[in-house]
């Protein structure tokens, strides 16, 4: 599933591609997850100029002229792909096509991406704008494990199982700790990595995947790394899970 760091390098290159464009045609071939019938979301976007792609926790949000939203969730494995005048790419979710005949298409084989229009606002902060406060307050609360704590999407918005190893690699700080155990400097050390790692790797993405739209670049990752036994350190590389998901992490992380 894209992260928020993928995310964000898709929203900055759809920009360039669609931004103040006009939207001829929406085509919704999968409605189960739709939350408003077919012809409201024609009525609501046929015809208006596109203004603004951006990211919102997960989700990838187009902004039109007319102030309504179509927010795009990919799910796990939900693409996005260009096309000029047919769509000819399988399992299709949902088809943008603008004005000159140039499209953008959500596929998903397992019909799970979600289009919705004019998505309810959240409170839950977002990874990249979360404080010490919050996340001290979040924390202290209770005693689940820390990547528990920061992979669930109503604590903090945008990050999942890869870039929640990789951020608790960087604060060396081990996945399964009591989040109530944690120091108060620790926990600043914690946001501090949220921040930098999430930053450095859209760099990373954008450097080796400057048009990148759909897909995850992982490679340049540290510890969330499934077919590696080490780090580039020489620390071994352990895995477990934490809940349902595995987990990767070295004994350099300390464990509260």
């Amino acid at each position: 599933m894209p992260e928020l760091p993928d995310l964000q390098v898709f929203a900055k290159n759809l920009t360039k591609l669609f931004k103040d464009k006009k939207l001829e045609k929406v085509n919704a071939t999968v409605t189960a997850k739709l939350n408003v019938p077919v012809k409201e979301l024609e009525d609501t976007l046929e015809g208006q100029t596109l203004t603004h792609i951006g990211r919102v926790g997960k989700e990838l949000q187009f902004t039109f002229k007319n102030g309504h939203v179509l927010a795009l969730h990919l799910m796990l494995h939900g693409e996005l792909h260009l096309f000029e005048a047919k769509n000819e790419h399988r399992f299709s979710i949902i088809e943008l096509i603008f004005e000159d005949k140039k499209g953008l298409v959500l596929t998903d084989f397992q019909k799970a991406a979600t289009p919705t229009l004019d998505p309810e606002k959240s409170d839950t902060p977002d990874a990249l704008a979360v404080d010490a406060r919050y996340i001290e307050q979040k924390l202290s609360s209770t005693k689940s494990p820390v990547k528990t704590v920061l992979m669930d999407q109503k604590v903090l918005r945008g990050i999942g199982n890869a870039y929640v190893d990789e951020i608790l690699y960087d604060a060396k700080l081990s996945p399964f700790s009591a989040s109530n155990k944690i120091p108060a400097e620790k926990v600043k050390v914690l946001l501090h990595s949220i921040k930098s790692v999430l930053e450095d790797a859209e760099k990373q993405i954008i450097k080796h995947n400057p048009d990148l739209i759909s897909g995850e670049v992982r490679d340049f990752l540290l510890v969330h790394k499934p077919k590696q036994k080490e780090t580039a350190k020489g620390e071994t590389i352990h895995q477990k899970p934490v809940g349902s998901r595995k987990t990767y992490y070295t004994d350099s992380q300390e464990l509260f």
